[in-house]
């Protein structure tokens, strides 16, 4: 008879893994080492930031490949390959002397590697604890949002110690390892037992989603609501160098980290109290509200600017959070994995448009972010209107 797994051995495994993949978040610690590596070649922050842009507008993608087959076939394959991927494009990004091939290993490869992991880590954490889902989905998010806070002072430790290039190699080995291992106790999740009297579980399939207007009015209101924090993840730490809002750049990114995972919990409370679409719009005056204290009173260790920052990656983290109930609720649960996916593609557009906004109007003011700010205080005011407008549509 063949043992039953044990059920937290496997949500532990998906926890680590999202850890892992969260190192992914912590790029504007390895951003600020490139820029300084090779400024001889005469390489900007806009031309960097281009490959953490096209690295989580991968995510979704893997996630649309991947998603649906690891339903049929179990989340092992899919962590493992996920875990291969994502080591293999962070230990060549230490052989990226040139723009291109940063895009193809730290862009592409790794990005595709988050996507084809997550997705799995984070479905099978869910289907083992039926009970508790809400607890499962929380950790295993938290696990992700907090990857940045323990692994961004290790790898500018490691940077200081061997350069940047060297630690992506070592960095790149330590976690394949750690990812591919993970999987190997991560099982396929037994058919929940219907519960009798209980309907069986319905929903839309993609392309009937792909065919409503609702969910690109919900698509458009993602991609505001989250071009804002993906602008911060990206530029944390030129942000906090440029305003010297706290000493060391490294500890700005943790903090944003900390703010980002609290905001998936905090938020879903807030839900809870008042629903979702009215939490959606109490996110985005969040993020109008932070963005305009930090460039109002951006300046050497201003508080009320760092506050400012802390709103939009807490808000950034409610997003994340809120969007794939927001799916379920609208589509149904039984594709809501693919379905999901595709929800997921408006993350993908954010975290182009978020990273290259911030980056190039910095370099276009002298360092200065207050026009990027400002542009993204615009994008939420219309997020308020537009989710406003989708309660009222949908009441009637």
């Amino acid at each position: 008879m063949k043992k039953t797994p044990n059920r937290w051995l496997i949500l532990a495994a998906a926890i680590l893994t999202n850890l892992s993949l969260g190192a992914g978040y912590a790029w504007s610690v390895f951003q600020k080492a490139l820029l300084e590596a090779n400024v001889d070649q005469g390489w900007v922050q806009a031309q960097t930031s281009l490959a953490f842009s096209i690295s989580f507008a991968m995510v979704p993608i893997g996630m649309i490949i991947f998603g649906p087959k690891v339903d049929a076939l179990g989340p092992k394959k899919f962590v493992f390959l996920g875990g291969i991927l994502f080591g293999l494009g962070m230990f060549a990004t230490g052989f990226a002397t040139s723009l291109p091939v940063l895009y193809l290993t730290y862009g592409l490869v790794l990005g595709l590697g988050i996507g084809a992991a997550y997705g799995a880590a984070t479905s099978v954490a869910t289907k083992w604890f039926p009970d508790k889902k809400g607890l499962a989905g929380g950790l295993t998010a938290a696990g992700f949002g907090l990857g940045p806070l323990i692994i961004g002072p290790v790898a500018k430790s490691m940077i200081a110690a061997m350069g940047v290039y060297r630690t992506f190699n070592v960095l790149g080995i330590a976690l394949l390892v750690i990812i591919c291992a993970s999987s190997l106790v991560m099982e396929k999740a037994p058919a929940a037992a219907p519960v009798e009297g209980a309907p069986a579980p319905t929903g839309k399939t993609h392309k009937e989603m792909l065919r409503e207007g609702n969910f690109w009015l919900l698509w458009v209101i993602y991609i505001l609501g989250a071009t804002g924090g993906m602008m911060i993840i990206g530029s944390a730490a030129s942000i906090s160098d440029q305003y010297k809002l706290v000493g060391e750049a490294t500890f700005f990114v943790m903090l944003v980290s900390i703010a980002n995972t609290f905001g998936r919990i905090f938020w879903g409370a807030v839900s809870d109290k008042i629903g979702r679409y009215p939490t959606v719009v109490a996110m985005f005056a969040a993020v109008a509200g932070g963005l305009f204290l930090t460039a109002t009173f951006k300046g050497e260790g201003s508080v009320l600017a760092i506050v400012g920052v802390m709103l939009v990656a807490l808000s950034f983290g409610g997003f994340l959070g809120s969007f794939p109930g927001i799916t379920a609720e609208n589509w149904g649960v039984a594709n809501v994995g693919t379905n999901y996916g595709w929800m997921f593609t408006a993350y993908g557009v954010a975290a182009i448009a978020g990273p290259q906004l911030g980056a190039r109007l910095a370099q276009a003011n002298n360092g200065d972010y207050s026009m990027a700010f400002y542009i993204v205080i615009g994008m939420a005011l219309l997020g308020i209107v537009l989710q406003l407008f989708y309660i009222s549509k949908t009441k009637k």
